[in-house]
């Protein structure tokens, strides 16, 4: 997953992120704004959880999205 096109296309990208991670707000979208170290950074303050298991989660994420 290249997250510089992700980006670019971030309207149209993030309901699929939105649909991922529910407890984000459109408001911390518009944070992310498509960057992934600041999707990190949300799904960490949101979800209560790690670092890692952030990066797990996105990791994931990328997979599924070169999958579909």
């Amino acid at each position: 997953m290249n997250w510089d096109i992700t980006e670019e296309n971030w309207k149209q990208f993030k309901g699929k992120v939105k649909a991922q991670w529910a407890k984000l707000t459109n408001d911390h979208l518009d944070v992310i704004a498509g960057k992934r170290t600041a999707l990190a950074g949300k799904i960490q303050e949101t979800y209560g959880v790690s670092s890692e298991t952030a990066e797990e989660q996105i990791k994931k994420f990328e997979a599924q999205q070169k999958d579909g």
